[in-house]
């Protein structure tokens, strides 16, 4: 059995009050530890935790690393991690319950409950539900700003996002927005008369026996939990801060145990939620007027395994936690991983582990999309790699929430890291798409035989509002 990096040997942990758990075979069980401690050693984030639904059972439950760095604390298989764009699964369902029980329906207009709203004649539930409604994303950048790291409301974030002019015409394209969540959020608070913790809690938590799930907003973060990290470039890792209260609200305000959202999973492709026709159309994708499909149903992005399996998934990114929760309903199974790191471990932990479960051929890579601005993108971000690595970015090229996420103490970990790795050898576009009225672009880099990504976001007038660092 592999060490984990914190030196302690995994165990299989066995749940004497978990339904019909079922048990992988030792020989998968010890190669999902290896998956596992290897991902982190190789990404230096600080914990992984995992749960594997098999034959619609919960067959295993393990975590690796550390809960927090200082004083350390071994992370246990019960602790909660919240799971960010993941609730919006849990959002969706409570919406087709409220359906089921005639208090509303996903063809109702946004006007219904929020006639001020831009064009809320034309949008409905289920287009902001399928990310086709057009509103602007509120919460696009992947750091807390000044204005994130404020308590705010989900009226305030409505009354501002909401009232922008739209991205684009209602249905007329997929662009991912949480502040469509934020909307159908409160449109079901008006339907039901309930707060939404109350509906999630009544209508799913509650009956799932999902006792460690908590809504973030109103339960808080307590100093007994996971410490979320974050990182800056290859700098150490850092207590990430937290969103202010509300800034994930109905977007992203659920936190669990893997084990509890694997109990999610298995209810879901159970059908013990939702009526037949309800979950069709909570798995059913998204088509724009031209029958192109969105690759997104209701909360959920639904697609095929390269080897034609149906695969229901879904990821969540908070400040400090990233969470990846995929479902493959045609053999029962699931896979949940979450961690308390800023980056790469719980897709490669993820792939990985489809990959042995299912026994999948590698996946194919998806070429960059077209992009006119690229070329002077591609220079402006190499310009100031070199500018980090010196210690003296240009701050000229930033929007004012980018200066001020370039502390001077940030500015130092991108250059103790980053100084040593000398000129960059390679740099090159992997992917671009539009969200929350920017452009969204990623990078490929290599400089002193170090593979890195680069993330960032450009405003329509050029500025950088995201720069953000990675080991790959």
């Amino acid at each position: 059995m592999a060490i984990a990096r914190n030196g302690i040997l995994p165990l299989i942990l066995t749940f004497c009050c978990a339904p019909a758990m079922a048990q992988l075979a030792p020989e998968t069980a010890l190669q999902v530890d290896a998956i596992a401690n290897k991902v982190l050693a190789d990404t230096g984030e600080a914990s992984l935790s995992i749960a594997i639904v098999k034959d619609g059972k919960l067959a295993y439950a393990q975590a690796y690393g550390a809960a927090r760095l200082e004083p350390r604390i071994a992370a246990t298989p019960s602790m909660r991690y919240k799971i960010g764009s993941n609730s919006k699964q849990f959002l969706a369902v409570a919406a087709l319950k409220l359906a089921e029980e005639g208090k509303l329906s996903l063809d109702d207009k946004v006007a219904r409950f929020f006639p001020q709203l831009t064009q809320a004649r034309d949008i409905t539930l289920r287009q902001l539900l399928s990310h086709t409604a057009g509103y602007s994303d509120y919460y696009a950048i992947d750091y807390i700003s000044p204005t994130l790291a404020k308590p705010t409301t989900p009226d305030a974030i409505i009354a501002h996002w909401g009232r922008q002019p739209l991205d684009f015409a209602p249905g007329q394209r997929w662009e991912y927005s949480n502040t469509n969540y934020v909307i159908a959020g409160r449109m079901l608070e008006k339907a039901s008369g309930e707060t939404l913790e109350a509906l999630i809690r009544s209508r799913i938590t509650d009956k799932l026996g999902m006792r460690t799930a908590i809504d973030l907003n109103t339960s808080g973060w307590g100093a007994t939990e996971v410490t979320g990290y974050g990182r800056h470039a290859l700098g150490p890792l850092r207590p990430a801060p937290a969103e202010g209260r509300n800034w994930v609200w109905g977007a992203g305000h659920l936190a669990m145990s893997a084990s509890d959202l694997a109990r999610w999973d298995i209810a879901l492709m159970d059908g013990a939620l939702l009526k037949p026709a309800s979950r069709t159309a909570l798995v059913t994708e998204a088509r724009l007027p031209n029958g192109q499909g969105t690759g997104y149903a209701l909360g959920l992005q639904v697609d095929r395994t390269p080897d034609g399996r149906e695969r229901w998934q879904h990821s969540g990114g908070m400040s400090g936690f990233i969470s990846h929760n995929a479902m493959y309903p045609a053999d029962g199974m699931a896979l949940v991983v979450l961690s308390n790191g800023p980056g790469p471990a719980t897709a490669a932990a993820t792939a990985q582990l489809e990959k042995l479960m299912l026994e999948l051929p590698k996946r194919s890579t998806a070429p960059a999309a077209q992009d006119a601005a690229a070329d002077a993108s591609l220079a402006r971000v190499r310009t100031l790699f070199a500018q980090l690595q010196a210690g003296h970015p240009d701050r000229s090229v930033m929007t004012a929430g980018l200066q001020a996420y370039f502390t001077d103490a940030v500015v130092a970990d991108f250059a103790a890291s980053l100084a040593p790795l000398g000129d960059v050898s390679d740099i090159q576009a992997a992917f671009t798409e539009e969200r929350g009225g920017m452009v969204y672009r990623g990078y490929r880099v290599v400089a002193a035989g170090r593979k890195l990504r680069i993330s960032t976001y450009f405003t329509k007038d050029g500025l950088l509002d995201q720069y953000l660092v990675f080991a790959r």
